[in-house]
């Protein structure tokens, strides 16, 4: 090994870089911003509804009248995202008030975009939270009919584009649904609304506190003959691929923080847009542990966030957004507002 004049072995320096948190920033590769981060909310009915989901610590069950002080936090910490998920008063077999005009998601979009037009509004599209067994359509026996649930969710799309949401995400996993959506979009008037497919969703075990805030966990049997197998990768290009040529506009990955290399993947493989769904799970462990004292809960959220950013997603959604907002307005300052992300 070859050796300096000192008797040293010729090295780099990397820690000249780490000495200061002004130099940790000059060289950092990563950076997040609030807006990033798509912020869910799960609207209910009734007024003056805001109630704490037990497995989600700060995160609310909320009636529409609710949103207009929601939607003002959320700008002002400059998260300029919302994807909606709504929990009816009545459900039935048949999802209707996911695509009745005065369903409970419906009014929710009318009335965010009444109150803070320039808060992006996105309407998840499944029939789960809507149908009396949790599952994400029309029932055959005890196996979710593809087909003819694909007509609901043309129709929830169509209700939701009435309403004036900005973007559509179907959630639901049934093949051909960005196809069928996409042709009832454009049939109906919306041929610019743009799809936000959850194109790569695993059927995975993070979801369970998701189930409790949507109240929407399936009477009987599980989501696995639609969702995808946990052990696959090749096959998430697949369906990436196939929403893209339907006509999808942008894709979610969920959930996120397991699914890393497949967020890569998809970065190196397609030119779109990729949201990162950084689930209820994810969350609810990390918010555990921190008020157990076991980790600190700032730095590991930070750096799970930063994480799915390194890997290529260009969008969180996130239920940490509110605290990830005001967190990085402490290490960066307030440069990250409301009048920022509307380019006042």
């Amino acid at each position: 090994m070859s050796v300096d004049r000192d008797g040293h072995p010729p090295f780099r320096r990397y820690r000249r870089l780490r000495q200061s948190a002004g130099l940790r920033r000059f060289a950092r590769e990563t950076l997040l911003h609030p807006g990033d981060f798509i912020y869910p909310l799960f609207v209910t009915f009734g007024t003056g509804v805001r109630r704490e989901v037990p497995s989600m610590p700060d995160v609310y069950q909320i009636s529409v009248d609710q949103l207009e002080r929601e939607a003002n936090e959320l700008l002002s910490l400059g998260v300029g995202s919302v994807i909606l998920f709504g929990i009816p008063e009545v459900k039935d077999d048949e999802a209707s008030d996911a695509y009745d005009p005065e369903g409970v998601v419906q009014r929710a979009i009318r009335e965010l975009k009444r109150a803070t037009p320039e808060l992006m509004v996105m309407g998840d599209v499944c029939c789960c939270e809507y149908t009396t067994h949790g599952h994400c359509g029309i029932l055959d026996g005890e196996i979710v009919d593809n087909d003819r649930t694909l007509t609901l969710l043309a129709r929830t799309a169509v209700a939701q584009a009435q309403a004036g949401v900005d973007i559509v995400a179907p959630s639901d996993m049934m093949d051909g649904r960005v196809k069928v959506m996409r042709e009832a979009l454009d049939a109906a008037g919306y041929a610019s609304l743009p799809i936000l497919s959850y194109a790569a969703k695993y059927a995975s075990g993070f979801y369970g506190p998701f189930r409790d805030a949507a109240e929407s966990t399936p009477e009987f049997g599980d989501r696995r003959s639609h969702q995808m197998d946990p052990a696959n990768a090749r096959e998430a290009y697949l369906e990436i691929a196939a929403d893209i040529d339907e006509g999808a506009d942008a894709i979610i990955i969920k959930p996120a923080m397991p699914y890393l290399d497949v967020i890569a993947g998809a970065r190196q493989r397609f030119d779109v847009p990729i949201a990162a769904y950084n689930v209820s799970g994810e969350y609810s462990m990390v918010r555990a542990a921190g008020q157990a004292g076991w980790i600190d809960e700032r730095r590991v959220t930070m750096e799970l966030l930063t994480s799915i950013r390194r890997a290529g997603a260009s969008q969180i959604i996130t239920y940490h957004a509110k605290d990830a907002a005001k967190w990085l307005r402490e290490e960066y300052g307030a440069a990250s507002t409301a009048a920022e992300l509307v380019g006042g």
